[in-house]
């Protein structure tokens, strides 16, 4: 699906599809955080499979500084165990669960509104 350019001076999304995602013009295949914050990068995250999550891939989220996190699960929707998330809850943070396609709108939406969010994007293989 290609989406509209935005005018937000953070990352955006441009376009996603199966096994792939672009942002700012730049098309991955892996795992990724993108984040509205200034300044930030595109960072590969080191997940590749829904089974293989851990507490610790939560983590690089809560240190974000962001208001928000968004985690896409994949072509289908899925939930991260509680125990995941205790370093997210610990800060405070909001978490919500979406498959990626919804999880890429979502976060163009926020991200255009200048929230500070961050998503983390499962592409499995």
């Amino acid at each position: 699906m290609k989406l509209q350019p935005d005018r937000s001076n953070g990352l955006t999304i441009n376009a996603y599809g199966e096994g792939w995602i672009e942002v700012n013009g730049q098309k991955f295949s892996h795992s990724l955080i993108v984040s509205s914050l200034p300044g930030a990068m595109p960072n590969e995250w080191k997940v590749a499979r829904f089974d293989s999550l851990q507490a610790s891939d939560f983590e690089p989220l809560a240190s974000s500084g962001a208001e928000l996190v968004i985690f896409g699960s994949g072509q289908r929707l899925r939930f991260p165990q509680p125990v995941w998330l205790q370093s997210l809850m610990a800060r405070g943070m909001g978490l919500e669960t979406m498959d990626t396609p919804a999880a890429c709108r979502t976060y163009n939406i926020l991200a255009s509104e200048g929230r500070k969010v961050v998503v983390a994007l499962l592409l499995e293989p």
